[in-house]
């Protein structure tokens, strides 16, 4: 039995969950915006009370690691890191890009030619990614000004798109977008079934050296 616990803290709201071989056995989310630091460790301890296992059992921790919110992502490595090494279990980390194009082609296979999931990353900024229809990725996930979104959506290929963040003028301008999907919140069902295939394969990540996927530089001030 495979108890794999997952840990998403890239956005303002975070959620916890536990899957045994793939299936849900527990899932809990915090609603409070912003307020992962105080609120993973008692998630954590919740879902696993929930699921009737205590830590030592786990098989591996799964990290959505970004992009995201700079701080959310760091708290969430950090903890998925702190059991790791205290259990000497591996850990597995997934983009949020991928999962969410992922979601699109379990739902509309080869119905469209490209699947491009795109968030916003600040005005005018973007992160991006593209898929084909065999669900292979045929580019970096990589952040984006505005102005380069031509290079992506232009071209002959029919396009998903998705998004929460696309205005009509992106709609009008570029004619290839054929369906807009705005779910960008992870199904977690199905992030379970993937990130199980991953640990199958040991698609396991380096605990000394494993990052967030930030995508863009971090901007300080002096």
């Amino acid at each position: 039995m495979k108890y794999l616990l997952h840990i998403d803290t890239s956005g303002d709201t975070g959620s916890v969950s536990l899957g045994l071989n793939g299936k849900l056995v527990s899932s809990q989310i915090n609603t409070e915006s912003r307020n992962h630091a105080s609120s993973i460790n008692l998630m954590i301890a919740d879902v696993l009370e929930a699921g009737g296992i205590t830590m030592r059992q786990l098989s591996a921790v799964v990290v959505c690691a970004g992009p995201g919110s700079y701080t959310g992502l760091r708290i969430g490595l950090s903890t998925a890191k702190g059991i790791c090494y205290a259990l000497n279990i591996p850990l597995l980390l997934d983009n949020k890009l991928t999962l969410l194009a992922y979601q699109a082609f379990c739902k509309y296979g080869k119905m469209y030619d490209k699947y491009i999931p795109l968030l916003l990353a600040r005005d005018q900024e973007y992160f991006i990614n593209i898929f084909d229809n065999n669900f292979k990725n045929i580019d970096v996930a990589t952040h984006i000004m505005a102005e380069n979104l031509d290079n992506y959506m232009l071209g002959d290929l029919s396009i998903c798109l998705i998004s929460d963040c696309v205005d009509d003028e992106i709609s009008m301008k570029y004619g290839k977008i054929k369906h807009i999907d705005n779910t960008v919140n992870l199904d977690i069902s199905l992030w379970l079934g993937y990130s199980l295939e991953q640990y199958n394969c040991n698609n396991f990540v380096n605990l000394s050296t494993a990052e967030p996927f930030y995508l863009k530089q971090v901007y300080t001030h002096k």
